[in-house]
């Protein structure tokens, strides 16, 4: 009968003390290859389209001659200051839907941490009901719910509502479609969802003992919030948002169908150039630049959040 062969520790070893063994390098490379599907899935439909829409974007030349690379920045320069209005409107209209989003997720994602009891699924399911439609469907109902002698309009007429959003110049009138006000409720409608999830995530890991502490210190409910709950859900409210603003400000949809010329965003100026004019390197450029905006603005607000555990 064979004896088992020793390793080098377990000659060294004294003896009856416990022995550690190493992991063998085959258990040692398991997460790596668990890894590399994603690894491979970012470097070729993520990474990959990156690089070659960097290149797109300093080439010269027209679509019926072809383009050639030329390291021609001068089209960075030339897109921001042709279509710096339409940045600005995109943040604008994004920045807006997202304060709109958690104005009126945070409460809803409270109600259902807290307060839904058995009803928390059936309210869980409602709130993700509009991702089993189409986002081309759900935005062109808004078209009927803004409609000119709708049921929503005539309440706002009534309540004097539409003379503020037109002195303000979100509508033109008593008209609310085809205005900024008409974009801005669909961007909201339409990423709502993005808002409360992570909210309702954040919200539903508080230890309910604190609260109970808080009352057991004398503190009212509005102390307890602003105390206790609301820094604590802190990570809800920063990814929240920026799943909200993030799509939002590249959108296109909604001004396309909600909006007119003059409400057009960014996104619809890149989806214009790079289907109608055929302008590829200015679309490129666009994308680059709203990409670099972007992300300029998420880390300046994640600084500012105080916060790094994100849901």
């Amino acid at each position: 009968m064979s004896t088992p062969t020793l390793t080098k520790e377990e000659e060294t070893a004294p003896a009856g003390a416990p022995v550690t063994r190493k992991p063998s390098t085959r258990k040692r490379l398991v997460p790596y290859w668990l890894l590399l599907p994603g690894i491979v899935w970012l470097l070729v439909f993520f990474a990959l389209p990156m690089v070659y829409q960097a290149s797109t974007s300093v080439q010269t030349g027209s679509l019926e001659k072809g383009f050639e690379v030329t390291w021609h920045f001068q089209t960075y320069w030339d897109a921001f200051q042709e279509y710096w209005p339409q940045f600005v409107r995109s943040l604008l209209y994004a920045g807006t839907a997202t304060l709109l989003c958690l104005l009126l997720g945070y409460p809803l994602a409270y109600l259902i941490a807290f307060k839904a009891g058995r009803w928390r699924n059936l309210l869980l399911v409602l709130v993700i009901a509009p991702f089993f439609t189409s986002f081309l469907i759900r935005t062109l109902a808004w078209k009927t719910i803004l409609a000119d002698d709708s049921l929503v309009v005539d309440a706002l007429n009534a309540l004097h509502v539409l003379d503020v959003t037109s002195w303000l110049g979100w509508t033109e009138g008593d008209r609310v479609l085809a205005t900024p006000m008409a974009v801005v409720c669909g961007l909201t409608y339409n990423f709502l969802p993005f808002m409360i999830l992570p909210l309702y995530t954040s919200l539903e890991r508080i230890d309910g003992r604190l609260h109970e502490a808080a009352k057991d210190l004398y503190a009212s409910p509005a102390t307890t919030f602003r105390k206790v709950t609301f820094p604590l859900s802190m990570p809800g409210v920063v990814s929240g948002t920026l799943l909200t603003f993030i799509p939002a400000s590249g959108d296109y949809v909604n001004a396309e169908l909600l909006g007119s010329t003059d409400t057009k965003m960014v996104g619809n100026v890149i989806q214009s150039q790079f289907l109608r004019v055929l302008d590829y390197p200015t679309a490129a450029a666009l994308s680059f630049i709203l990409m670099a905006i972007v992300l300029l603005m998420v880390t300046v607000y994640i600084r500012r959040a105080g916060t790094e555990d994100l849901v």
